[in-house]
C-alpha cells in the first residue's frame, strides 16, 4: 500500500490492550513469520516485528487506509527494516487469500485485535461514537460499502429492529425501530447526536445501567456496517489453516457476541468436551479462560476494561 496523508482531523493514536500479553501468547522468535489481522496503528504489529529479529517478517491488514499509513510510520520510526513487512489494505476475512498473494503459506503466530480503535472512536469525522457529533457513516473501511445511515434511513423496520437486537443486545430494539422509522419518513438521519438524541428518547435516561441509552444501537450499527462477526467467521479457520505446528493465534474481543464466536470456535477445533467436529482437533487451547486487563492497565486505558484475549496453539497435522 502507498502511504496517503492522513484525511482526519485528528493524528492517528491508538494504545493497544493487553500489550505484553499478546507478546507472551506469541511468543515471537528471530526468523518467524508472522501475521496480524488488524494491524491498527501497529502497535500490537511492530512490537512482534521487532521481536521477531533479526530475519522475521509480518504480513499486516488493515481495512483502514489511515491506519496503514500510521503503522508504515511508526514501523519506520523503529528502525524497522521496510522488507520485513508488508502492509496491505484489506479485510481479515480474507486472510487466506491475501497472504498467499504476498508468497506467505504459513506463519508462526497470527493476531486478531478485533474491534475499533480509539483514533477511530475519537475522531468525529468518522462516525462512530456520539461522544463528539459527525456525519453517520461507521465504517472501518471510508472506500467501500454502506453507512450507517444508509442502513437506518433504508432498512424495513422489522429488520431494523431484529439488527438492533441481535448485534446490540438491545431489549429496546422494536420501540427505536419504530421510532426512527416514524422520524426518518418526515427528515432522514445525518448525524450521530441525531440519532443518539433519538434512541435516548427512546429508551429514556432513567435507563438501567450507566452506559449512554445509545450504545448499544451504535454498537450494533458498527457491526452491521462492517459485517464484523462475518469476518470473524471467516477468519478463524482461515488462521488456523495458515498457522505452522505449534504456532499460535491470540485474538482480542471486545464484546460477548466476539468472544462467544472465538470461544465455541477454538473449543470445537480442539474437541473440548466431546465437541461434534468430525475432524481431528487442530487446536490445543493456552487459555482456558481468557486473559482480561489488570488495574493497573484499565486506570491507563478505560477502554482496556472489557478486552479479552484467547489464545489457541496450532497442534500437527493435516489442515
Amino acid at each position: 500500500m502507498e502511504s496517503t496523508p492522513n484525511q482526519y482531523s485528528a493524528p492517528f493514536h491508538h494504545v493497544p490492550v493487553l500489550h505484553a500479553e499478546v507478546l507472551q501468547a506469541l511468543s515471537p522468535r528471530p526468523g518467524g513469520t508472522y501475521i496480524d489481522g488488524t494491524l491498527g496503528g501497529g502497535g500490537h504489529g511492530s512490537a512482534v516485528l521487532a521481536a521477531a529479529q533479526p530475519g522475521g517478517r509480518l504480513l499486516g491488514i488493515d481495512a483502514d487506509p489511515a491506519a496503514l499509513v500510521a503503522a508504515r510510520d511508526r514501523m519506520a520510526a523503529a528502525g524497522l527494516p521496510a522488507e520485513a513487512y508488508t502492509l496491505h489494505h484489506g479485510r481479515f476475512g480474507d486472510m487466506a487469500a491475501i497472504a498467499g498473494s504476498h508468497g506467505i503459506g504459513a506463519a508462526d503466530g497470527i493476531l486478531l485485535d478485533l474491534g475499533v480503535s480509539s483514533h477511530q472512536l475519537d475522531t468525529p469525522e468518522r462516525g462512530f461514537s456520539f461522544a463528539g457529533d459527525g456525519p453517520l457513516d461507521m465504517r472501518l473501511d471510508p472506500t467501500r460499502g454502506p453507512t450507517a445511515a444508509d442502513l437506518v434511513n433504508g432498512l424495513p423496520e422489522r429488520e431494523l429492529a431484529d439488527l438492533i437486537f441481535q448485534y446490540g443486545e438491545e431489549r429496546a430494539s422494536r420501540r427505536i425501530a419504530r421510532m426512527i422509522v416514524e422520524r426518518r419518513a418526515d427528515r432522514p438521519f445525518a448525524t450521530t447526536a441525531d440519532l443518539a438524541g433519538l434512541v435516548a428518547r427512546a429508551i429514556g435516561r432513567g435507563g438501567r445501567d450507566r452506559i449512554h441509552p445509545a450504545t448499544r444501537t451504535f454498537q450494533a450499527l458498527r457491526i452491521a456496517v462492517n459485517a464484523e462477526l462475518d469476518q470473524l467467521e471467516a477468519a478463524l479457520p482461515q488462521a488456523v489453516g495458515l498457522l505452522h505446528p505449534g504456532g499460535r493465534l491470540a485474538v482480542i474481543s471486545f464484546h460477548s457476541l466476539e468472544d462467544r464466536i472465538v470461544k465455541h470456535y477454538f473449543r470445537a477445533e480442539s474437541g473440548y468436551g466431546g465437541s461434534a467436529n468430525p475432524r481431528p482437533a487442530r487446536l490445543t487451547i493456552v487459555t482456558r479462560k481468557p486473559v482480561e486487563a489488570g488495574e493497573d492497565e484499565i486506570r491507563a486505558n478505560p477502554r482496556a476494561r472489557s478486552a479479552k484475549l484467547r489464545v489457541a496453539e496450532r497442534l500437527g497435522g493435516t489442515t
